[in-house]
C-alpha cells in the first residue's frame, strides 16, 4: 500500500475513533443513557408505529433487549469506548472494525426500516434537506425525467448524424 494511502487509512480509523470516543463517553460518564432510561426511551421509539425497526428484529427488542435494557445499556456505552480506545490507538483495530460494523448494523436495523415497499430511494427522502443526499436524489429525479423525456436514438441515427456533422 501506498504512503499516501496508509496516511489516509490512518486518518479516517482515528476520526471514526474519535466518534465513537465522543459518544462513548458521553454514555460511559452520564447517568441519562445507561442508568435512567436513556436506552429504553429510544428502543420503544423505534418499536413504535413508523418508528424504524426492521420486522426481523422487532421480537429481539422486544422480548430480549427491553427486558435486559440496563445491562445491555451498560455493553453498548461501554463497547462504544472501547472501539473509540481501540481505533484512536491503533491496538486490537481488526476486532475494533468488526465489532464497530457489528454495532452499526444493528443500529441501522433497529432504526432505519424505510416501510414495506421501501428502497434506497424512500431512504435518501429521510435524509434533512441540507445534506449531500437530496442532491443525490434530485440528480437521479432528473436523470429519470431526462431518460423518459428523450428516448435513445437508434444508433444507426446517431451514426448518420455524425457523419453529416
Amino acid at each position: 500500500m501506498a504512503v499516501s494511502a496508509a496516511k489516509a487509512l490512518a486518518a479516517l480509523r482515528v476520526a471514526v475513533g474519535t466518534l465513537f470516543l465522543i459518544f462513548g463517553e458521553y454514555k460511559v460518564f452520564g447517568t441519562q443513557f445507561t442508568i435512567h432510561g436513556g436506552f429504553q426511551h429510544w428502543i420503544k421509539v423505534f418499536l413504535q408505529d413508523g418508528g424504524g425497526a426492521y420486522p426481523f428484529l422487532v421480537p429481539v427488542l422486544k422480548g430480549f433487549v427491553l427486558p435486559h435494557a440496563v445491562p445491555i445499556a451498560f455493553l453498548v456505552a461501554y463497547g462504544e469506548l472501547a472501539i473509540g480506545i481501540a481505533l484512536v490507538l491503533g491496538v486490537w483495530v481488526r476486532a475494533a472494525s468488526v465489532c464497530g460494523a457489528i454495532y452499526m448494523l444493528t443500529l441501522l436495523f433497529s432504526a432505519n426500516y424505510p416501510g414495506a415497499g421501501g428502497a434506497v430511494l424512500a431512504v435518501l427522502r429521510g435524509f434533512p434537506r441540507t445534506s449531500g443526499a437530496s442532491a443525490l436524489l434530485r440528480g437521479i429525479r432528473h436523470h429519470q425525467a431526462r431518460r423518459h423525456a428523450f428516448p435513445a436514438k437508434p444508433l444507426l441515427a446517431r451514426q448518420s448524424f455524425a457523419l453529416r456533422g
